[in-house]
Formats: C-alpha cells, sequence, structure tokens
C-alpha cells in the first residue's frame, strides 16, 4: 500500500523547527546561523547539530531585504565549453570558499545583447559584486554596472579603461612578446589564425601587438584565416590546411587560442612538416591538455586561476590594502617555447 506524506511535510522548515530541536528560542538559533559572535560555542555547536540533522537551510532573501543585498557574486564569462574559462571560476570558487559569499555563473556566449540581458538579471537580484570577462560592453550594460553600486572587477583583459577594478593581462603585450620570439628564432613568413575580428576585442588586441612587434623587425603578416564560433581541434585543422594551401611559403603559424593551435599542429605533423626547422607554430593560454601531445606547443601562460583568484579577493575585500574598488592588477603573461619554436 502507498503511503503518502501529509502536507506538513512538505512545508519549509522555519527557525521555530529548529529552536524546538535543540531547546533555544528561535532569536539564538538566528544568532548562529547569522555567525553572530554572542552565543557561546557549546550553544553553537547544538543548534548547527540540530539544523543539519533537520536539513534546515535559511531563507537568505529575508536578511537582503533589510540589506538590499544577497551573499552571491554574479560572474559572467563568454563560454563554458572554451578551456580558459573553467580554470578562472575555480579561481574564483577557491578565492571566495570561506567568506560567505557564493558565485552565481552565466554565460554570453561571447554576444554584448547576451551579456547585457544577463547582467541586467542577475543585479536584479543585488548581488555583492560582480566579476566579468573583458573591458568592452554595450552602453547600456556599462550604464548598469557603473551605476550598480557594488565592487565591479572586470578581467582577463588590462588594455583599456575599467569601470572599477581590473584584473588580467595585456594582450597587446602578449602579442608583442610573441612577435619577438618569432623574429628573434629566424621566422620571416608568418601567418595569423583566429577567431573573426572584432567579435574577440582580447584576440584582436593581441593580433595588433603581434603586428606592431613585427613591424619593429621589419616584418608584416603575410596571410590570415579567421574562423566563427567555438574553438576546437578540427578548425584547427581546416583552418591550417586552408591557409598553407593559399600561401605554402608561410614558415610560421601563430594560432589565437591552444585548441585550433593544437589542431594545426597536428595537421602538420600529420602531413610531415618539419617542426620547428622548416615550420614554426605557437598558440596561447598555456592549457594543461598540451602536455598530452606528440610534441609541446609553444604557447603563453595567461596566469588563467590566479587572474579568477584575484577578483574574488578584491569582491571578498581580502586585498593587500584591504580596500574594495579601483583596484588594477596587471599579471605578467609567460612565453612557454615548448617544442614548436626552433632555436637560433
Amino acid at each position: 500500500m502507498t503511503q503518502h506524506r501529509s502536507q506538513d511535510h512538505r512545508r519549509a522548515l522555519t527557525l521555530r523547527d529548529v529552536s524546538e530541536a535543540c531547546g533555544v528560542s528561535e532569536m539564538t538559533v538566528s544568532r548562529v546561523l547569522r555567525n553572530r559572535a554572542d552565543v557561546s560555542p557549546a550553544t553553537r555547536e547544538k543548534v548547527l547539530t540540530a539544523a543539519r540533522s533537520l536539513g534546515y537551510v535559511p531563507n537568505k532573501i529575508a536578511g537582503a531585504l533589510a540589506s538590499q543585498q544577497v551573499s552571491l557574486v554574479a560572474v559572467m564569462v563568454p563560454s563554458l565549453s572554451n578551456m580558459v574559462f573553467p580554470e578562472v571560476l575555480g579561481g574564483i570558487s577557491a578565492a571566495l570558499e570561506g567568506t560567505g559569499l557564493q558565485p552565481v555563473f552565466g554565460v554570453t556566449n561571447y554576444s554584448p545583447e547576451r551579456e547585457e540581458a544577463v547582467l541586467y538579471e542577475m543585479l536584479s537580484w543585488r548581488p555583492s559584486g560582480v566579476i566579468l570577462a573583458g573591458l568592452e560592453h554595450t552602453p547600456a550594460a556599462r550604464a548598469m554596472l557603473e551605476n550598480a553600486g557594488i565592487p565591479v572587477v572586470e578581467i582577463m583583459d588590462t588594455d583599456g579603461e575599467a569601470i572599477d577594478s581590473v584584473v588580467g593581462i595585456s594582450h597587446r603585450t602578449a602579442g608583442r612578446q610573441m612577435a619577438e620570439a618569432i623574429a628573434g628564432a629566424g621566422y620571416r613568413r608568418i601567418g595569423f589564425l583566429g577567431t573573426k575580428m572584432p567579435d574577440d576585442h582580447r584576440a584582436r588586441k593581441r593580433m595588433e601587438g603581434l603586428t606592431e612587434g613585427l613591424a619593429e623587425h621589419g616584418l608584416e603578416l603575410a596571410a590570415t584565416e579567421f574562423y566563427g564560433g567555438g574553438s576546437a581541434l578540427r578548425k584547427g585543422r581546416e583552418m591550417t590546411e586552408a591557409i598553407l594551401a593559399r600561401h605554402p611559403d608561410l614558415d610560421f603559424l601563430y594560432y589565437s587560442n591552444d585548441m585550433i593551435g593544437a589542431g594545426g599542429m597536428l595537421y602538420c605533423l600529420e602531413k610531415g612538416f618539419d617542426i620547428p626547422g622548416k615550420l614554426g607554430l605557437a598558440g596561447f593560454n598555456g592549457l594543461e591538455f598540451l602536455d598530452g601531445l606528440p610534441i609541446r606547443l609553444a604557447t603563453i601562460d595567461t596566469c588563467r586561476r590566479e587572474i579568477g583568484e584575484r577578483a574574488a579577493q578584491i569582491i571578498a575585500g581580502k586585498g593587500s590594502d584591504g580596500l574594495i574598488g579601483g583596484v588594477r592588477v596587471e599579471l605578467t603573461p609567460r612565453l612557454e617555447r615548448g617544442d614548436t619554436i626552433r632555436e637560433r
């Protein structure tokens, strides 16, 4: 015979339920659950044990009505399929642990309009702070961020004017850094492969830095190949085949990210190209999966986890000066030559 739970079993638990279970007042239960210091350790443990055993979860929205703010941090990234951003999110989550703040994630799919819509919804919940990728936003999104009255940290990029705080690297510097490595190794016919411009602002800035750096050595890009959509190994193979078919004299291919770079490298190895002697290759991001490839693709480590950690620390007020807001943290990208840039 099927037994049905009573309506009472379906109702949400309250402070009174916890109070009755542990034999202390509702006010004391409230103080414990709000982490107030004016409760003895023994009473605190008694309340927490009762709450855990009952499965009680505090209603933080009720407290937020008074403070006009919830203990959530709105985090917005362009993609979760791109292997770059999960590591950033891991750094954010780790840094917020124990702060009482919880990250809530939104994905923009590299669309400024989508970012604006997600931001509107997230800000309507009155989070304690916002972390979002990039410095370029629609006028409406920028206005919302400027008038939110909470800490805002833009991450991944420092080439531009920040709304509040910023944590990232200079992508123009990273591009110039790669140009120095390419020219220093004696390569002369360089191709750039990346996402369609101007959709990817950070890739565009890297290409600008690369172009500027090459010009200082009397060089220029000999060819470019662009694509739309997510980064994938297959696209890297297809793009590499296409650009080399049009420009077989290229002696270096610089990819805007490691994923398409790895696909291109696998294609070149299959076709028997002399790497790095006759053809040099490099990607960007320093992804860990490169360790499992037949040879190590040259890349630039972009400090992804540290970017996430430092951004979250600013939101939580854990900066070295204890201040929240107006912080600029520019990390230094690191070139990893791997096996695909020859020694001169």
